[in-house]
């Protein structure tokens, strides 16, 4: 039978014989976890727990909430607020940051995190997820504001989602590739289940929502074009689409098998760059999918070189496979010229 290893002592064998974390931040992943697990209890109770539907309220983005959207939110700020890892925290439910109260101690660590992605699929049992990610707080700081937190995302020290589907299963980076923990109810504790995790440089398969292209600019088309034409046309190959309408779902799918996962700008909202958030969606998505050889770009640029301008800024996403993105952002870059 294969030694299980638990999430917590691979975090202390990367501190203690390879040196790739701190102590401070393996600390901080373990409450993120027992966190996710928190969150994953309240995901299973479903209509049980009373959690279902909306809360009649909607965050900062302007999205109507749903009652787990706030339950995650809090249960994040609740478990990692005391434990002296971290400065601040951001949501994609808050407005603002939140500051450590001075009643506990405060770390050297910036935590973002959407808290329950995928939302409008948590009434029809779907799968969906806890997305985070952790930077260091710049140095020579006194206190901590929203300018700490604008730093690319080349600077993440960890990023990380945690998926509540038939498994409860955490994926995790600190930027010496990519692990997938599975959590064991039984024991109560994420155990490892794949090591180096690894996307396949070609695919045959992308995620778009194909409802919205009549929206979208010249370049997208051009390439789902080209995938639809199949293998009569210019590619000479079949693709086959999945959409999930959750990002982590649909991440952690090409993660596990490859593909290309899209959701560019649209002429609906011209002077958005698109509908992702960079800081708390695109850039740990992104860490992750360059860590398991693939790619990442706004459909111009890697996203982890763009150098954000507010907290809540919104990007447009082209990641997984890397000969695919590569594809979409020449077609891009090609139509800019």
């Amino acid at each position: 039978m294969t030694r299980r290893i638990s999430l917590t002592q691979y975090l202390i064998e990367q501190q203690r014989q390879h040196g790739h974390i701190p102590q401070e931040l393996r600390l901080l992943i373990e409450v993120v976890a027992r966190a996710c697990k928190r969150i994953a209890i309240s995901v299973n109770k479903g209509a049980l727990g009373e959690v279902l539907g909306t809360a009649g309220s909607e965050n900062v983005q302007g999205e109507v909430q749903k009652k787990l959207d706030i339950i995650a939110n809090e249960v994040l700020i609740e478990a990692n607020e005391w434990g002296g890892h971290l400065a601040a925290m951001a949501s994609e439910e808050m407005e603002g940051i939140y500051v450590v109260p001075n009643r506990f101690p405060q770390g050297e660590y910036l935590l973002m995190f959407d808290p329950l992605d995928g939302s409008s699929n948590i009434d029809v049992n779907v799968s969906i997820g806890t997305i985070f990610s952790v930077l260091k707080k710049p140095e020579g700081s006194a206190g901590v504001c929203e300018a700490d937190f604008l730093q690319p995302g080349h600077q993440q020290a960890a990023a990380g989602y945690c998926v509540y589907g038939p498994q409860t299963t955490l994926v995790l980076t600190v930027g010496d590739g990519v692990v997938m923990f599975t959590l064991d109810r039984e024991q109560g504790s994420f155990v490892l289940t794949e090591d180096e995790v690894k996307i396949p440089e070609d695919t045959k398969e992308f995620a778009i929502n194909m409802s919205n292209m009549r929206h979208w600019d010249a370049p997208m088309k051009r390439y789902i074009d080209e995938c639809l034409e199949g293998s009569t046309g210019v590619r000479g190959k079949d693709f086959n689409m999945r959409w999930i309408a959750s990002m982590v779902a649909d991440v952690h799918r090409i993660l596990t098998r490859g593909g290309v996962f899209m959701y560019p700008w649209d002429k609906r909202e011209p002077n958005k760059a698109g509908k992702l958030r960079l800081m708390y969606e695109a850039n740990p998505m992104a860490f992750l999918v360059e860590q398991a050889g693939g790619a990442a770009t706004n459909t111009r640029q890697r996203i982890l070189d763009l150098q954000p301008s507010q907290l809540h800024e919104r990007v447009s996403v082209v990641l997984g496979s890397k000969n695919e993105v590569e594809q979409i952002t020449r077609y891009h870059l090609e139509a800019g010229k």
